[in-house]
C-alpha cells in the first residue's frame, strides 16, 4: 500500500439537515428516466455520428465549399459530447442511481468505459474515496486542490476546439501500458494495489479489451470501405473537448482543501437544460456530494430543499468562469489567496 496516502479515513462531514421523508423520495430510481437519459445520451452521439458520415459522403470537387464546412461544424459537434461518454456517464452509473436495476447500471457503465476508452475499474476504487474524503490530501488522490490549468499553449486549444493528437497517443500508451500490467502513479498504485492481484488481472484485462475490440472495429471499418467511422467512434470522444473542459474544472477550482464541509471544497453552477443534460445535472455538485444517493434527475430539486443553507450558485458557463477566473487572477496575484464561499450566517460548518 502507497504510503503517501492514509486508508483511516475518519472524516465527520457536515451535511445540511434534510428531513427523512424528503431524502428517502428524493433517493427514489426510475428505470424510466434512467434509459431516457442513457437512451438520449448515446443516442445523439450516435446521431451525430450519422450525420457526420453522411456529410462525408457528400463532398466532391463541386460542393467543397458548402460540404466541407457542413462536416467540419458537423464533428464539432460530435466531438463536444464526446467527454461527456467517458466518466461522466460513468460516474453516474457507478453511483448505480441512474437505474433501479444493477444489472443495468453495470452493462451500461461497461458501454460507455468501452466507447470512451475509460479506465473505469480504476474509477470504481478511486471515486468511493473521494466521496468519503473529499479533496483531503492525505486520502484524496482522484481531486488533489489546487487544481491547476493553462490556457497558455497552442495544444490546449487544439484539443478543446479540434483535435490534439498528442492526447490520443497519449491514451494509448497508457491503456497498452495497463494492458502489461503496468501502473504508474501513487493514487492508481494505492486503490489497485499490487497485493489484490485478482483487481490487477481484471485491470489489465480490461485494458486489452480496449485495445483489441477497438483494433478489430477499425480493422472491420476499412475492409468494409467505411473508414472514416474510426474517426466518428474509435476516437469519437477525443476532440472537441470544451464543454467537458469547461464544465469540469468548475467542480473543485480554487476551492478549499481538508475542510470537513462540503460547501468550502466543492462548487455547484446552474445552466441551461443542454449543457445539463450532456453534464448529467453534475453542475449540482455540492449537493451531490452532501447526498450522493440521490439520482441525477433529482438534483434540482434537492438543491431547492437545501438551498438555504448553502453558498449562491453562479447561474450560467460566463458567471461560473468569471468567477473562476476572478479567483485565478488573485491566486497569481497572492499564492496565499484563499477564495471563501459566501456561507449563510449561523448554519453550521467551520468557519
Amino acid at each position: 500500500m502507497n504510503a503517501k496516502y492514509s486508508s483511516d479515513i475518519a472524516i465527520d462531514w457536515y451535511r445540511t439537515p434534510l428531513d427523512r421523508a424528503d431524502l428517502t423520495r428524493l433517493m427514489q430510481r426510475s428505470n424510466l428516466r434512467g434509459w431516457l437519459q442513457t437512451g438520449l445520451h448515446l443516442g445523439l452521439f450516435f446521431f451525430t455520428a450519422f450525420v457526420c458520415y453522411q456529410l462525408y459522403l457528400t463532398i466532391d470537387g463541386s460542393n467543397w465549399w458548402w460540404s466541407v464546412p457542413a462536416l467540419i461544424a458537423a464533428l464539432f459537434a460530435h466531438g463536444t459530447i464526446g467527454p461527456f461518454m467517458g466518466l461522466i456517464a460513468i460516474h453516474e452509473l457507478q453511483h448505480r442511481t441512474v437505474f433501479k436495476s444493477r444489472a443495468l447500471n453495470e452493462f451500461f457503465e461497461k458501454v460507455y468505459a468501452f466507447i470512451s476508452w475509460s479506465d473505469y475499474l480504476w474509477y470504481q476504487q478511486s471515486h468511493p474515496l473521494h466521496h468519503m474524503a473529499t479533496c483531503h490530501r492525505a486520502h484524496d488522490g482522484e481531486v488533489v486542490l489546487p487544481v491547476k490549468f493553462s490556457l497558455k499553449r497552442f495544444s490546449v486549444w487544439l484539443g478543446l476546439f479540434a483535435w490534439n493528437p498528442s492526447a490520443t497517443w497519449q491514451r494509448l500508451k497508457t491503456t497498452w501500458r495497463h494492458a502489461n500490467g503496468k501502473l504508474q502513479g501513487d493514487w492508481y498504485q494505492y486503490v489497485l494495489p499490487e497485493s489484490n492481484a485478482r483487481l490487477r488481472l481484471k485491470h489489465r484485462n480490461w485494458a486489452r479489451t480496449l485495445l483489441i475490440g477497438h483494433a478489430l472495429l477499425a480493422i472491420a471499418f476499412i475492409l468494409s470501405g467505411h473508414w472514416f467511422a474510426i474517426v466518428l467512434f474509435t476516437f469519437g470522444t477525443q476532440y472537441c473537448g470544451w464543454l467537458g473542459f469547461v464544465c469540469g474544472i468548475a467542480q473543485h477550482y480554487g476551492m478549499n482543501p481538508d475542510i470537513a464541509d462540503f460547501r468550502y471544497s466543492t462548487r455547484t453552477f446552474t445552466c441551461s437544460w443542454l449543457p445539463a443534460f450532456y453534464y448529467w445535472n453534475m453542475q449540482y455538485h455540492l449537493e451531490h456530494h452532501m447526498y450522493p444517493a440521490v439520482p441525477f434527475f433529482n438534483l434540482p430539486e434537492l438543491r431547492k430543499t437545501l438551498e438555504h443553507d448553502l453558498p449562491p450558485a453562479p447561474h450560467g458557463l460566463l458567471a461560473t468562469w468569471r468567477e473562476i477566473m476572478n479567483i485565478k487572477n488573485n491566486i497569481a496575484r497572492d499564492p496565499h489567496y484563499r477564495f471563501v464561499p459566501a456561507i449563510p450566517a449561523g448554519n453550521g460548518g467551520p468557519t
